[in-house]
């Protein structure tokens, strides 16, 4: 039966991006790491990793399952840490960060909440929008949202944040409100270019699915920027809720195909691979997620 070992060797060579690189990371030699990985295919009898001379590419088969391993081995972590540090003492200086739209409205709550449950925790928060580097800015943790990049962070997922289409009042009085995703190729779309696929909306309804090819005049590199747009009237957008839920409130901004779901915003904390946790760390990780578990922000 495969090991933890065989598992995290699997892990380094999809992230190293070849077996000779994992190997060094691991500080193992090659033939270990080439025999733990066969040996692990063999047992689960699928291709995981697809080797050429240069590079190993993980099969679509290997990238799901990196994805469900990489959660379950930091789990793992988490549990061991927790062992270790059994009865310790919940205390020191915490440094966490955020995004700048997100931080405000539903990580500080967070914070304070654990702050009240532990009096001898300081917290200081590191509010960016650029992705920190969790070393070089001596970050205990950060919160992450989206898909997260291949990477030796550990990661734990805390949820998914509804993501919904949005124009203003004076956009649809104008130009109708779309009935299907297939009725926005006739409307003004707001594209925002930093996500993965910008132009390509994808919706399921059931076991339904439409992905529409959108266009328009107005682009932008930045989440805020487009529901700024949105709200502007220059066209439909698609938004993270709990971006845009106050001025759905107000009625500045109205939802559309709400019937049609569109794939949600993943939500991580992500942290440095160290051996063992310090206790106000984890106290931290097991905090949040098992808040936002019951109150999930947005």
């Amino acid at each position: 039966m495969a090991s933890l070992d065989d598992y995290r060797v699997f892990i380094a060579v999809v992230e190293q991006g070849n077996l000779s690189a994992a190997a060094r990371h691991l500080q193992r030699s090659l033939q270990a790491v080439s025999r733990a990985l066969a040996a692990l295919e063999r047992e689960l009898g699928v291709e995981l990793i697809q080797r050429t001379t240069r590079r190993a590419q993980p099969s679509a088969a290997g990238l799901a399952f990196h994805a469900r391993l990489k959660t379950a081995l930091a789990d793992i972590d988490l549990a061991r840490s927790e062992l270790a540090e059994h009865g310790a003492r919940i205390d020191g200086a915490l440094r966490i960060g955020g995004s700048t739209q997100f931080s405000a409205p539903h990580l500080v709550p967070v914070v304070a909440a654990f702050m009240e449950r532990y009096p001898d925790v300081d917290v200081e928060l590191v509010v960016a929008d650029h992705r920190a580097d969790l070393q070089r800015e001596k970050l205990d943790a950060v919160v992450r949202l989206g898909e997260l990049p291949d990477s030796r962070l550990h990661a734990r997922q805390l949820g998914m944040l509804r993501v919904v289409t949005v124009g203003a009042p004076g956009y649809f009085a104008r130009h109708g409100r779309p009935q299907t995703p297939a009725d926005l190729r006739r409307h003004q779309c707001i594209v925002r270019r930093s996500a993965g696929d910008a132009r390509r909306w994808s919706y399921r309804r059931g076991s339904r699915r439409q992905s529409v090819e959108v266009h328009g005049r107005f682009s932008a590199d930045n989440a805020a920027a487009c529901n700024a747009a949105a709200l502007a009237g220059l066209g439909i957008g698609v938004a993270a809720l709990w971006q845009v839920r106050s001025l759905l409130d107000q009625g500045r901004l109205e939802t559309v195909l709400d019937d049609w779901q569109l794939p949600g915003q993943a939500v991580h904390m992500v942290w440095s691979p160290a051996r063992q946790l310090p206790a106000r760390t984890r106290a931290f990780i097991d905090f949040v997620a098992a808040r936002w578990a019951v109150e999930p922000p947005g």
